[in-house]
């Protein structure tokens, strides 16, 4: 068996190094073979690419949080190699919701025994941008803006900019078209879920499955006390989850337009603004490694 670590050294400020030795010695101790790639900021999807056409891996480990789960299944769309996540981010929302072991050693030993490969969809945002998680427009948009242009890292960081926006909330117009119906309404935050996580560990919604063809819009028309309430509430009980306050529209396909531009943001990376968003589902874009207490096989 050849494994090829797809790592990102900087996602969500954490040190990969101590990783990869336990894994270095991990792989020589059974025999395993590997490779490690390193992104870069610079040409990293041709780069991966060409080093996947060279060694032709067995398998694909992505090092890190959700941008990197998202980089690795971008450059692995419409290809044969199987992914399995290590999650090492600041946000391992997608690792969560798709019952990755947190521990990244154990995460490990599941990727390299598991014979367990299902299908993982992708959305496509505009025919170029691309979300194997979470995006969204409006409030979280936002706060990801900011916190991307902090030098530091972390839930503390994430909590000082989601504060902030709770100050200066302004709901927004908008027009959504999904299975052959129109809705015009209002808005403080409009999310595009391929899963059901963000990173804290705070649903969006319940039903949302990363392996069934399709996506959710969640459509959050308010949030006050009680909202957010239930909604850290929900963190540890879905029960909880505000089903008064959001409407939860589930499809393949959607297009959402708006007044004026409004800031999109997907897996944790600020997109820009735009006044019209088209929305569409890659079924089974990404071969993913799993195991068979994954819930998502069985729905």
């Amino acid at each position: 068996m050849k494994l090829l670590f797809v790592v990102n050294p900087i996602s969500g400020g954490v040190n990969k190094e101590p990783f990869l030795n336990n894994a270095k010695k991990l792989c020589d101790k059974y025999g395993v073979n590997y490779e490690v790639f390193k992104t870069t900021g610079k040409g990293d999807n041709a780069n991966l690419t060409a080093v996947l056409d060279k060694i032709n891996p067995d398998k694909v480990v992505s090092v890190g949080g959700d941008g990197t789960t998202l980089f690795t299944s971008v450059v692995l769309l419409n290809t044969d190699y199987p992914m399995g996540i290590i999650p090492l981010g600041s946000a391992n929302g997608m690792a969560t919701d798709l019952f990755v072991n947190p521990n990244p050693m154990e995460a490990l030993r599941d990727i390299i025994l598991s014979q367990v490969v299902a299908g993982l969809d992708m959305v496509v945002v505009n025919d170029h941008y691309y979300s194997i998680h979470i995006g969204d427009v409006g409030v979280n948009a936002s706060i990801v803006n900011s916190y991307e242009k902090d030098k530091n890292r972390g839930m503390t960081t994430y909590a000082k900019y989601f504060f902030e926006e709770l100050n200066k909330l302004n709901p927004f117009e908008f027009t959504l078209k999904a299975n052959n119906e129109i809705v015009k309404s209002k808005g403080l935050m409009i999310g595009i879920c391929n899963a059901r996580k963000y990173g804290t560990g705070i649903p969006l919604n319940s039903t949302g499955n990363p392996m069934d063809g399709k996506f959710e819009i969640v459509i959050f028309e308010k949030i006050d006390a009680v909202s957010l309430l239930k909604a850290g509430l929900s963190k540890y009980d879905e029960r909880f989850i505000d089903n008064q306050s959001t409407k939860v529209i589930s499809t393949n396909k959607a297009e959402i337009s708006f007044k004026e531009p409004r800031l999109l943001q997907l897996d944790g990376e600020v997109i820009g603004h735009f006044e019209k968003i088209k929305v569409e589902i890659i079924p089974k874009a990404v071969r993913f490694i799993t195991h068979n207490e994954n819930v998502f096989l069985n729905q």
